[in-house]
């Protein structure tokens, strides 16, 4: 028995969301659809979501995102949004993107901290990387700005609550995560 899932609406909760490609294709080893996928991604900050994390591995990948309505919606736009353009730049016929996905609405900081560390090793731990910041499709790499730390969270006493808008901030937590573990 699945457990029901709960009602994801503009409430401003954080999720960290795992959705594969359809029969787990590798189509992301590709260097053009990985970067089609990368522009989708990136495309549909800040509405429909703020995107605080990401790792896109060869058949699949990892988001971590606060969406600004549904979390379906946000979802349907990066996987639909994603679907529809790659069929076109690239005359795919088939299909290219798997039903449903997979999502854990983050607690706190811990957790959070947590899923971007998941996130960071990810590509370490499959084999594709030797450390975070080499691969590639991942903000670890330095490549690509995300939004901060979402407000539905408790920050820590040492750092300063965000006032106003959300805005776009280097990925700087993935170096303190792994730190925090021991690892390096």
């Amino acid at each position: 028995m699945y457990p029901k899932r709960e009602a994801a609406t503009s409430n401003g909760q954080t999720y960290f969301v795992t959705s594969s490609s359809a029969q787990r294709k590798p189509f992301f080893r590709h260097e053009r659809w990985a970067s089609l996928f990368l522009e989708v991604l990136q495309g549909y900050r800040p509405e429909p979501y703020l995107l605080h994390g990401f790792v896109l591995m060869l058949d699949h990948f990892h988001v971590l995102m606060t969406p600004a309505a549904s979390l379906e919606l946000a979802v349907q736009c990066l996987k639909g949004g994603f679907s529809f353009r790659a069929k076109r730049a690239f005359h795919w016929t088939g299909d290219i993107r798997s039903t449903g996905f997979s999502d854990h609405r983050v607690r706190d900081e811990a957790d959070f901290h947590a899923h971007l560390g998941y996130i960071a090793k990810n590509p370490v731990n499959a084999g594709l990387s030797s450390i975070p910041e080499s691969y590639p499709y991942s903000p670890a790499s330095g490549a690509f700005l995300l939004d901060t730390f979402p407000r539905g969270l408790k920050p820590r006493e040492s750092e300063p609550p965000t006032i106003g808008a959300p805005e776009a901030a280097p990925f700087q937590s993935i170096p303190r995560v792994l730190e925090s573990k021991g690892t390096s």
